[in-house]
């Protein structure tokens, strides 16, 4: 399995990823917007693409969908709540479902919160080392957890995060739907000023291009990213200057650090 990445080069700062078959020389495309990039994509690397998956219905994520299914005959397939709202979907997805296309395996995971329809894949070794490679659309960003403002629910991200992304090992590759990574780092260090592993990200990434970005690790992210350590004593003293009544549990910290984000 080889996954390709291509930054959309626009405001919401997409990116789009064609997962290959090496063997076979299909493809999936996952959430593309980028129709014309993705297809050029493909015919580039000597890839055909048989799939198309979304992880949402958010159009950022499903406009390229008719000009790639047009091209290529390729099927649509999304969660099952999405497939009223994304045209055209051939398989409604639920968690568990297996993705297989050539060499290509994918868990399917369900993942609500950045809306109520959202699902994660995950390949259990197809990373370059055979590590494990997640695709988080919206969910889980580098630094951040994605916002719940359209169609969302914070109390339900939160439990995605628990229950889906805690179980997963630390080597797992993280591949999100957008790139936020140097805003996001920002945030992070109002949040925890004294975390060494933000600074030196912050200083890693400062000169990067957005389709430089490297890829992290779910270990990585748990050095720096304030949603991946609810239970830090700095990150919870600083949040009660501005929630003063917080609570103790993870839950509260979650949903505090994402009312702040969301107007940071």
């Amino acid at each position: 399995m080889i996954v390709l990445r291509r930054y959309m080069n626009n405001n919401l700062r997409n990116f789009n990823y064609l997962i290959g078959c090496e063997e076979s020389r299909q493809a999936i495309a996952v959430d593309p917007l980028g129709a014309d990039e993705m297809l050029a994509l493909a015919e580039e690397q000597g890839y055909e693409i048989k799939l198309i998956l979304n992880t949402h219905e958010h159009h950022d994520h499903i406009d390229g969908n008719p000009r790639v299914q047009e091209v290529t005959g390729a099927d649509i397939w999304a969660h099952k709540n999405a497939a009223e709202r994304i045209p055209n979907v051939a398989r409604g997805l639920v968690a568990g479902d297996v993705v297989e296309l050539g060499t290509i395996r994918l868990t399917v995971l369900y993942t609500p919160g950045h809306t109520m329809a959202h699902l994660c894949l995950l390949s259990e070794d197809g990373g370059p080392d055979g590590q494990p490679v997640l695709f988080s659309g919206d969910t889980l960003f580098n630094a951040c957890a994605g916002n719940c403002r359209n169609g969302g629910d914070p109390d339900t991200l939160y439990d995605t995060f628990v229950s889906q992304f805690q179980p997963l090992p630390d080597d797992t590759l993280m591949h999100p739907g957008h790139d936020y990574m140097k805003n996001n780092l920002s945030f992070a260090l109002t949040r925890e000023p004294g975390n060494d592993m933000i600074q030196y990200w912050l200083d890693q990434v400062s000169a990067f291009d957005a389709d430089e970005m490297p890829v992290m690790t779910l270990g990585q992210e748990r050095t720096y990213n304030p949603f991946l350590r609810l239970h830090q004593p700095l990150i919870r003293e600083r949040l009660k200057d501005a929630f003063p009544a917080l609570g103790d549990g993870d839950r509260d910290v979650f949903k505090a650090l994402r009312t702040l984000r969301d107007q940071w």
